[in-house]
């Protein structure tokens, strides 16, 4: 029987070990983290993720998790709508709904459909020889595993892409992140939003459990120890003249619940699979949370990747066709989120009444454009 192994333990790693075993294929993942919690805060599964979640049977236990998202406007900082996206015409067109989730939930579902003695925590993988025996993974604990294919999936940072193709470190996006989950029972928010303005932007939305998720972003250097040090009061004020609720979900906030990172992801790959290895997930089209599809890529990359296995026994030459089924799509994405990011985060004000200006009088059928791009092709043909 042909090894299996999957680096990398996050949404991307284990959703790939779940439809790989949903086809009879059992696969040993390995992860850096010694504890597997679902860092992070919340995130959207949009609809094109939920049809790849249903594609391999994981719809029914996720969907309890999410927050319907019926819709989720571009305000600026007064709160006057700049765009308003038809997610529910896509979502029609589609037959799925959109969610927002907290990463933790969802990683505590896919632990749970994963038989846990094929998963090894506390393994930092950051070197790869392939021979004639197979591909021997190099762990910094000093150990190594050998296996026939190797699916890397441990994000934007990992080690292993990095080693194998030198040119595809991470590059920065030219902004700053705060991040929170708070209560929500004195907010009552009811949809989600994201403000742009001159000092950054503000984005939020309900979760389950009367919980909201937050962020915002401001243009910086990399790595600030000016911003590395912000705290709630620092926000507060540099979001003062933001629109309600802005300002409240600040004060509701505490220093302690901040999660802070500098926006990162990769320039588009020019190739996924290298033979018996395969990049998923952000460790092979990482991209910037402008589009809200970080999640959701990973999400349909496994359900390529099944799609093409069911087909072959030849794993090499499925790996071979998810690339060309994928290089494509997730470029777009990569490429658009980018664009997205750099114009949202504009500071000159001649230029953001220009923007936010020509936002207001485009027609829909223009402004829905590259959502429709996104949501409108069924990435599974």
């Amino acid at each position: 029987m042909k090894r299996f192994t999957i680096i990398g333990g996050g949404v991307a790693g284990l959703t790939a070990a779940i439809g790989l075993n949903k086809i009879g294929i059992q696969a040993s993942i390995f992860e850096s983290a010694k504890i597997l919690a679902g860092i992070g805060a919340g995130f959207g599964l949009a609809a094109n993720a939920i049809q790849a979640l249903e594609y391999l049977d994981l719809k029914a236990g996720v969907i309890p998790l999410g927050h319907y998202l019926e819709n989720y406007n571009i305000l600026d900082e007064q709160g006057k709508i700049l765009a308003s996206p038809e997610t529910r015409k896509i979502s029609a067109q589609y037959e799925q709904d959109n969610f927002a989730i907290h990463r933790a939930d969802l990683h505590q579902f896919l632990l749970q459909q994963i038989n846990i003695t094929d998963l090894r925590l506390g393994k930092r993988a950051f070197k790869v020889e392939e021979d004639t025996a197979g591909i021997a993974i190099f762990f910094d604990d000093g150990t190594v595993h050998t296996t026939d294919y190797l699916i890397v999936a441990d994000g934007v940072k990992s080690q292993l892409r990095q080693q194998l193709i030198p040119d595809s470190a991470p590059r920065y996006a030219g902004y700053t992140c705060w991040r929170a989950t708070i209560d929500n029972t004195h907010i009552n928010l009811k949809t989600g939003f994201e403000t742009w303005g001159r000092k950054g932007r503000f984005g939020m939305t309900p979760l389950v459990g009367n919980k909201i998720y937050w962020y915002a972003c401001i243009n910086a250097e990399p790595n600030s120890a000016q911003y590395s040090n912000y705290t709630i009061e620092d926000l507060k004020l540099n979001f003062a003249h933001y629109h309600d609720p802005i300002p409240k979900v600040l004060a509701e906030t505490k220093d302690e619940q901040l999660i802070w990172n500098d926006i990162i992801d990769i320039k588009p790959l020019k190739h996924l699979a290298l033979g018996n290895i395969l990049f998923i997930g952000d460790a092979g089209h990482a991209t910037t949370p402008n589009m809200g599809q970080g999640a959701c890529q990973a999400i349909e990359d496994v359900a390529v990747l099944v799609d093409e296995l069911k087909k072959t026994k030849d794993v090499t030459l499925a790996f071979k066709h998810f690339e060309q089924r994928r290089l494509k799509r997730t470029r777009y994405i990569t490429e658009t989120s980018w664009t997205i990011g750099k114009i949202a985060q504009w500071e000159n004000p001649i230029s953001i009444m220009a923007r936010n200006t020509l936002m207001t009088i485009l027609p829909e059928k223009i402004k829905q454009h590259q959502l429709k791009t996104l949501l409108g092709v069924d990435f599974m043909k």
